[in-house]
């Protein structure tokens, strides 16, 4: 199960890498918690904070939003062969929380 967490938080940082963002416009502080659900679960959280992203395998308790879906269906946002918009409306992907935030990650995952 970690190993299925830590191959998530690799691929999500070389995508965060290779789309060079610039976050020095991001004042406030804004987390989502990942569960991965479904045969391969596990929790890991995407942090924004002091213009820089965090990726950690842990569970983050002040988060913006709950974001649950399965390995897969994450593996195919970070890829861009699923949209998020897409992915949300057709329940693949679910949210609790400020989804005005979320709309925040297809900018980071350049997959809106």
């Amino acid at each position: 199960m970690a190993n299925e967490v830590q191959d998530i938080i690799v691929k999500i940082n070389k995508k965060i890498a290779e789309a060079n963002l610039d976050l020095s416009g991001v004042k406030e502080t804004v987390a989502f918690q990942f569960n991965l659900t479904g045969k391969l679960p596990g929790v890991f959280y995407i942090e924004l904070k002091d213009g820089k992203i965090n990726v950690e395998p842990y569970e983050y308790n002040d988060r913006n939003a709950l974001i649950s879906t399965t390995k897969t269906n994450l593996e195919k946002i970070i890829s861009g062969s699923l949209k998020l918009p897409i992915a949300l409306a057709t329940g693949k992907v679910k949210v609790e929380g400020d989804l005005e935030k979320v709309k925040m990650l297809g900018a980071i995952l350049k997959n809106q």
